[in-house]
Parts: C-alpha cells; sequence; structure tokens
C-alpha cells in the first residue's frame, strides 16, 4: 500500500525547543516499507515500486505482517568506513539485473532506518501525535542486520547538531511532537544541513536554461542552478561577454574570474559538488 509520504520544510539553523524531538537526516533515499498479509511491497516518495530492488528487505521481523506501513531510509553502509554514502545507494537503485541485484544483497546488503509508522495491525495511525507513533514503531520493529529505528533526542537539537557535525554526517530533522502525518510539505517536520562551503570559479553558463559551471583548482566541479538571486544572475550577464573564450551547442565559456561561495552537500567521489548553491560573489 502507497502512502502519500510527509515532506520537510527547511530551516537555516539548529535550535532548542522542548516541543520537538530531533533526528539524525540520513543521506539516501526515501523508502516506505509496506507488509499486508505477508507480501512486502517497497516504495519511493514519487510511488516507484522498488520491490524487486531490495530483496534482503523483503523479510525484515515486522512483529505483525498483516498490515503495516512503515517510513524511513533506504541506505548503503561502506564497509571500510562505517559511514552511510549516497553514491553506494544510488548505483545500488540503478541496477537492473536480476543477478546483479541478487549477488549485490548478499555482498552489500542495504540497511532501512524506520523513522515513522504509519499502519499497524490494520489500523491507520496517521492522525495519532508523532510521540505515540514512534512508541509504536519500537515496538513493531524487531533488533536486525537489515533495518533499525532512527534515535530521535528530545528538545537538544543543537547539542545533535554539533555531533552530526563532527561526524560529517548531513544534518538532522526536527518533529513537533505533536504533529500528525499528513502527505505533504509541513512546517512541523523540518530540516537542517550541515552543509560544506567552497569558493569556485565560473567558467561558463548554460545556453537554454540558467546554469553556472563551476570550476574549481582547475577543473570542472557541477553546475551552479539553485539560491542565485535575480541581481545576481544580471550582474554576472554584465560581465560574460567581455570574458568570453568560447561556445559549443549547450555553453558559453569564459575565463575564470568571477569567485562564487557556494554550499553543496558534500564532494562526491568524483570530486564534484553535490546540489551546490550559490551563497555569494568572493571579491
Amino acid at each position: 500500500m502507497f502512502l502519500e509520504p510527509m515532506l520537510l520544510d527547511k530551516r537555516e539553523s539548529p535550535f532548542d525547543d522542548d516541543r520537538y524531538v530531533f533526528e539524525p537526516k540520513i543521506d539516501e533515499h526515501r523508502l516506505l516499507y509496506s507488509v499486508d498479509r505477508g507480501e512486502v511491497r517497497l516504495f519511493t516518495r514519487h510511488q516507484n515500486d522498488v520491490t524487486r530492488q531490495y530483496p534482503e528487505l523483503h523479510s525484515l521481523p515486522i512483529a505483525d505482517v498483516s498490515d503495516t506501513v512503515l517510513d524511513g531510509e533506504v541506505a548503503s553502509i561502506n564497509p571500510e568506513t562505517g559511514t552511510i554514502e549516497f553514491e553506494r545507494i544510488m548505483e545500488r537503485f540503478m541496477l537492473r539485473k536480476p543477478l546483479a541485484i541478487q549477488l549485490a544483497a548478499v555482498r552489500e546488503p542495504v540497511h532501512f532506518y524506520a523513522f515513522d509508522i504509519l499502519r499497524y495491525c490494520g489500523k491507520d495511525l496517521r492522525a495519532s501525535p508523532l510521540t505515540e507513533r514512534k512508541k509504536i514503531l519500537t515496538e513493531a520493529v524487531r533488533p536486525n542486520p537489515y533495518c533499525s529505528v532512527v534515535m530521535s533526542v528530545e528538545g537538544t537539537g543543537t547539542a545533535l547538531f554539533d555531533v552530526i557535525k563532527q561526524r560529517g554526517m548531513e544534518g538532522i530533522v526536527a518533529k513537533r511532537m505533536t504533529s500528525r502525518y499528513i502527505g505533504r510539505r509541513s512546517a512541523s517536520w523540518q530540516k537542517i544541513i550541515n552543509y560544506t562551503y567552497a569558493t569556485v570559479q565560473i567558467a561558463g553558463y548554460r545556453k537554454n536554461q540558467f546554469g553556472w559551471v563551476a570550476e574549481h583548482n582547475g577543473s570542472p566541479v557541477g553546475i551552479i542552478e539553485l539560491a542565485v538571486p535575480n541581481e545576481h544572475k544580471r550582474a554576472f550577464y554584465g560581465l560574460a561577454d567581455r570574458l568570453k573564450t568560447g561556445e559549443d551547442r549547450d555553453y558559453v565559456y569564459v575565463k575564470p574570474r568571477i569567485n562564487v561561495r557556494v554550499r553543496f552537500r558534500n564532494w562526491t567521489r568524483k570530486g564534484m559538488l553535490r546540489s551546490p548553491e550559490f551563497v555569494e560573489f568572493v571579491v
């Protein structure tokens, strides 16, 4: 059974509030785990059925398998470092051949981090407050190698965020204790991202849609297209013609003379910026 997931609002800085619980933000992809009379179905937040993609999750020890829906994130952990890596789960997500999927399930099994429960024993829990749902969740999910309940702390978001920064994790999520589960974006759930910052150079721009080509230490590192104010776009294009060095079908290239400070989730294994956002020009 697919149920519309509750989505996060965004907040810039961590905070303390006794009305909230705070959780680590798992840096992977959203997964709705549904089991109905023993039959497991797995869905992404966009209702894509990915049941065949993760066979190691088909037999999780849920206390009741008559009618249960869990919400969480599916993650891939690097066995050498013990850290969650977004690129690993994306590689797993893209596998299509059944044999490759089965081999990956054995050699590099994924882990499902459950943070909410929407149905249990045939009862719809979405109208219940978060604290009640979390209590039921801990009763429903039994400890096992493939699934665990995401830890949470009450009131102390700042301290948790400090720990997350020290460990290089993605960020935290703040959830109002009384919040009901609604299938849309809500200010009752807020994400606070632990961004990485860098200064890069603009080495070009797209022709047919907005996007600046970013360069770092002489190598391309991605496209900046998020959070750029219109006045900053105009300022750049006012200078771009004087810096132009060439073009092709899709891009115009410029001398990398304009420095930009960006924030992003992390560096990828290929040395690219993941989801870069504009912060400011650096003069």
